[in-house]
C-alpha cells in the first residue's frame, strides 16, 4: 500500500499507515489522522470500489449524514490489480458495537437519511442481482440456507413466514438510489447519536424495501414505526417487503458467519425480531 501511495499519492505518502478492518471484500488503512485507504480483497468487491467512487460523491451533497465519499482514486500498480480509493476518516464505532442512546431519535435520523437517498436512481446506476430486486429472485439461495442450517433454526416456521412475504407485491415504481447493505456494522455511533453511514459497494436502484430491513436490526418494535413514517411514502407492501428483506438478510449473515462472529449475532437477533414482531 505505501508503495501505491509514493506512486500515485504522494504527497500523502509520508502519513502514518496502518490497518483498522478485514472484511469479506476489503481492506482498510487509516491514513494519518483525517483519512482512509479503501482496498479490495476480490475482483467482484473490486467492482464495489468503482461505484462508490462514481457515485458517492455525487449523492454526499444531498444527504444529511456523511458518508465516505473517495477524495482521491488510486489505479491499479505494483501487481496491484484494481482501483482503490482515499475516503474520509469518519469519526464514530459500528452500531454492532454500540448502540444509539435514544431508538426513537435514531429512527427519526435513518428516516431522514432515507428520505433524501430513497429519490429515482440514475439510468446508469450500477445493477446488482443480490440487493433491491424482487424477493422471490432470493427464494433459492433462501431455502438452500435454511436447509444448510435446519440443526438451528426452526426451518417451518421461517419458511411459513418466508412464503408469505413472497405473495407481497413487488416495487412498482421507478428504481429509487439504495445503499444495499443497511446493517449495524455500516451505521457508526458518536456521542450516543448515528454520525455516519459506511460501505456503500452495493449501492444500486431498486427496491428501497432493502435497506428499511435495518429496522429489524436495530431498532425495537416500538421505534419501528417513527422509522416507517421518517421515511417518506412507505406503503404496506413496501413495509412488508422490509421485513421479508430483513428475513432473508438473517439468514444469510447466519450462514456465513463461521469466521465473523459479529455478523452471527446480528444474523441471530434480526431473526428474532423478525420473528417475534407483533406487527404481523
Amino acid at each position: 500500500m505505501r508503495g501505491l501511495l509514493e506512486d500515485q499519492q504522494p504527497d500523502l505518502a509520508a502519513l502514518e499507515l496502518r490497518e483498522v478492518a478485514f472484511g469479506w471484500d476489503n481492506v482498510t488503512f487509516r491514513l494519518g489522522d483525517a483519512l482512509t485507504v479503501r482496498v479490495p480483497r476480490r475482483q467482484m468487491s473490486a467492482a464495489l470500489v468503482e461505484h462508490e467512487q462514481r457515485w458517492l460523491p455525487v449523492l454526499a451533497p444531498t444527504l444529511p449524514l456523511p458518508i465516505p465519499a473517495p477524495v482521491r482514486v488510486g489505479r491499479p500498480g505494483r501487481g496491484y490489480p484494481w482501483s482503490w480509493s482515499v475516503c474520509p476518516w469518519l469519526v464514530g464505532v459500528a452500531a454492532a458495537e454500540r448502540m444509539p442512546d435514544d431508538p426513537f431519535d435514531t429512527a427519526e435520523q435513518l428516516g431522514a437519511f432515507f428520505t433524501a437517498l430513497h429519490v429515482p436512481a440514475a439510468a446508469d446506476a450500477p445493477p446488482n442481482p443480490y440487493r433491491g430486486g424482487p424477493l422471490a429472485d432470493r427464494a433459492p439461495a433462501f431455502v438452500d440456507r435454511i436447509e444448510q442450517l435446519r440443526d438451528l433454526l426452526d426451518g417451518p416456521r421461517i419458511l411459513r413466514l418466508w412464503e408469505d412475504f413472497l405473495a407481497v407485491p413487488g416495487w412498482r415504481r421507478e428504481p429509487s438510489w439504495i445503499h444495499g447493505d443497511m446493517h449495524p456494522l455500516n451505521v457508526l455511533v458518536d456521542a450516543g447519536r448515528i454520525a455516519a453511514v459506511i460501505d456503500f459497494g452495493d449501492i444500486c436502484g431498486g427496491d428501497p424495501a432493502t435497506d428499511l430491513s435495518i429496522a429489524w436490526m436495530l431498532l425495537p418494535p416500538a421505534a419501528r414505526p417513527v422509522l416507517r413514517a421518517a421515511s417518506g411514502d412507505v406503503d404496506d407492501d413496501t413495509w412488508r417487503r422490509a421485513r421479508g428483506w430483513a428475513l432473508a438478510l438473517a439468514v444469510t449473515y447466519i450462514a456465513n458467519s463461521a469466521d465473523h462472529p459479529q455478523i452471527a449475532r446480528i444474523g441471530r437477533d434480526t431473526l428474532a425480531a423478525v420473528l417475534d414482531d407483533p406487527d404481523v
